[in-house]
């Protein structure tokens, strides 16, 4: 156990649940909360607009209100949502309101003893670098008694507008049976919301995990990715005969999508919903209109989307992790706006107009109306990733983790990589962009090792864990196109696995 401050990482401040400056805690709130609204106030901004919400994890209500009323205190003119909501609600609402900040207390598929503080800036796109480190040094200098001021939770139209708006990402309008889980978190009540005013009324749910629950007693870990975790919903989409599964995430900004194969249901990873959605968005874009749009994918995110997005003659960016980085992929592009953003762990952003991070709502109202388009055309989901893989190349992504007693010896093998990288992989010399040797917000603690020619490329990304004395390595096998999918995909899926081995030996 550290008494080290907790620091802003990927997703905002996140910790367990106990005393002292590096758990998550009243006094940590509210330091935090004192931070933010200092740097806020010196930037001539007080007195403006900021929304709080939360999800419903232990502790999370008396951490939203510290947080309201610490910036009421301030001078703040404080929205407080009046119920635990979906993070994408919290994000949408900055944006809808052209509120200045807001803070959402959650710490999403972390463990039960978990939770976060979640800031989000103009624009309802979270903060990045100078404000995180302005907000920590702020909190450093926080007084011991901080005013506060009371403050009363709004009613619930915010809510609604959310959901009408959600809504409107269906294109179409045919029939699709849906099994649903929340993942013992709070999506679950609105996602219903967004299906039905979406014309989307067939669904079914796990009833188990369906009222939230901050024990979150069904699952050994609360995400999606985690192996075990959608068994109750894969088991209740086989009962019902679904057309697809949908899994949220506790704070519904992620969502993981289920469908059924010949040999029985499988959750598509996060690089298959990507290609699948950001496909599908592109398409349904009006002549001519792609030439102004922009699509994004993380450094760590498979290569695939940056094809689909040349064929529709759009413009593909490549970000850092974190959608605080994706939300931002149009930043530097005049006249081109984002349409769709994805990460690989299940994080997609479907409606970047209202909502600039990741979505896990609007994300199952896209999917169940692409297994609907696809079904009016006599087509299936795998039906749509074969195409894709006919057009684009077979694409199969994995990762490998390596855990190691401390922080120090992560360390010392990613510095051992960096001075002396693996020459080649699977026969094809490597090339190493180190990702550290660049400028500005491109820049990052990470390897991209790629190589190959016109038939078969391989490439790995490495990366340090900001929080565990572990790497994480991003592992990608392609195919140049070819007709026979299924024999392409054997090999793929063969030498994907050979890349894991050889990796592991790193």
């Amino acid at each position: 156990m550290t008494d080290e401050p907790l620091v802003f990482g990927t997703a905002g401040l996140r910790g367990p649940m106990r005393d002292g400056p590096g758990g998550m805690n009243v006094e940590t709130v509210t330091r935090a909360t004192w931070g933010l609204g200092t740097v806020l106030r010196d930037r001539g901004l007080g007195g403006s607009t900021v929304i709080v919400g939360r999800d419903a994890r232990h502790q999370s209500d008396d951490f939203a209100i510290a947080t309201a009323e610490v910036l009421a205190g301030h001078g703040f003119s404080v929205v407080l949502l009046p119920d635990p909501a979906p993070t994408p609600v919290l994000a949408y609402a900055v944006r809808e309101r052209s509120a200045v900040a807001g803070v959402q207390i959650t710490a999403s598929h972390n463990p039960a003893a978990d939770n976060g503080y979640k800031v989000f800036g103009e624009g309802g796109m979270q903060i990045v670098g100078p404000t995180d480190r302005e907000i920590e040094t702020a909190m450093a200098r926080a007084p011991v008694a901080v005013d506060r001021a009371e403050v009363d939770p709004v009613g619930t139209e915010l809510i609604h507008s959310y959901v009408r708006r959600a809504a409107t990402v269906r294109r179409t309008d045919g029939d699709v049976r849906v099994a649903l889980t929340a993942m013992h978190g709070v999506g679950g009540e609105v996602a219903l919301q967004v299906l039905h005013e979406a014309g989307i009324r067939d669904v079914h749910v796990v009833a188990e995990q369906f009222a939230p629950d901050p024990d979150f007693p069904t699952v050994s870990f609360p995400n999606p990715e985690e192996p075990g975790a959608t068994d109750l919903l894969l088991a209740l989409a086989a009962d019902k005969d679904a057309d697809v599964a949908i899994a949220l995430d506790p704070d519904a900004d992620r969502c993981a999508v289920g469908i059924p194969t010949d040999t029985g249901w499988r959750m598509l990873s996060g690089d298959e919903t990507g290609w699948l959605l950001g496909d599908y968005v592109l398409s349904q874009l009006g002549s001519g209109m792609a030439a102004n749009c922009v699509v994004a994918s993380t450094v760590v995110s498979s290569r695939m989307l940056a094809a689909i997005a040349a064929a529709h003659r759009a413009t593909h960016v490549e970000t850092l992790t974190g959608f605080k980085w994706l939300a931002r992929a149009d930043s530097d592009l005049p006249g081109k706006t984002l349409v769709y953003a994805y990460e690989e762990a299940i994080g997609h952003c479907v409606d970047p107009s209202a909502v600039r991070d990741k979505d896990g709502i609007t994300a199952a109202v896209l999917a169940c109306d692409l297994v609907a388009a696809l079904r009016r055309d006599g087509g299936t989901v795998p039906d749509a990733l074969a195409m894709l893989f006919r057009r684009h190349g077979v694409h199969a992504t994995g990762a490998v983790s390596r855990r190691f007693d401390d922080v120090d010896e992560a360390r010392s093998v990613m510095a051992r990589l960096r001075e002396s990288p693996p020459a080649e992989l699977m026969g094809h010399a490597l090339t190493v962009d180190d990702l550290a040797q660049r400028s500005g917000q491109q820049q990052t603690d990470a390897l991209v090792l790629s190589g190959g020619d016109a038939v078969t490329s391989v490439r790995v990304v490495v990366r340090p864990s900001g929080t565990e004395p572990k790497l994480k390595s991003y592992l990608e096998v392609r195919l140049a196109p070819r007709d026979d999918v299924a024999a392409a995909t054997a090999e793929a899926e063969g030498l994907l696995a050979a890349m894991v081995e050889a990796v592991r030996g790193w």
